[in-house]
């Protein structure tokens, strides 16, 4: 089931999020970040602040009431801005990535959005061509990354993003 997460579900995510990125749990799956970030990658007082704002919502994925992913959609003008795509890293590469990005299309269309926009780290060249094969293509444009923010983990590396688009008509 594919809903919009509440604040009782914050606990849960969190652990999810973070054992999908960083830490030893991450290396279960392709999506780990442990190699260019330590530290974590959220925490529950940011999911809090994340599904308080205005325009802001993560949705979560659910087979059997066991959560097996999520990720965040924040309303950016004529665009929906998709962040923190989540699958445990138990589950991952059997096609929940794919379906959980389905329906966050199916959503943004329902709901007039233009395009889906995200920002994935550059050198994350396996997840860029997960989206590419998906029809996400690179804007050419790029957004630093928060080196000094300890809010997104502890750069092991220089890092920046780059911003991939998918048109929705």
């Amino acid at each position: 089931m594919f809903e919009i997460a509440k604040k009782k579900d914050i606990k849960q995510l969190n652990k999810l999020i973070n054992s999908a990125y960083r830490g030893e749990s991450s290396k279960k799956g392709w999506t780990t970040e442990e190699h260019l970030l330590g530290g974590i990658r959220t925490n529950e007082s940011q999911l809090r602040e994340t599904i308080s704002q205005k325009g802001h919502r993560i949705f979560k994925y659910t087979v059997d009431n066991q959560l097996i992913g999520c990720v965040l959609l924040e309303s950016k003008n004529e665009n929906l801005y998709l962040g923190m795509l989540t699958v445990s890293p138990e589950l991952q590469a059997r096609g929940i990535g794919k379906i959980m990005l389905e329906e966050c299309e199916k959503t943004a269309k329902l709901e007039g959005y233009k395009a889906i926009e995200m920002t994935v780290i550059s050198v994350r060249h396996e997840l860029i061509a997960f989206y590419e094969r998906r029809g996400y293509i690179k804007t050419g444009k790029t957004k630093p990354f928060p080196m000094n923010d300890e809010n997104f983990g502890k750069p092991k590396q220089l890092l920046e993003f780059i911003i991939l688009e998918k048109a929705l008509s």
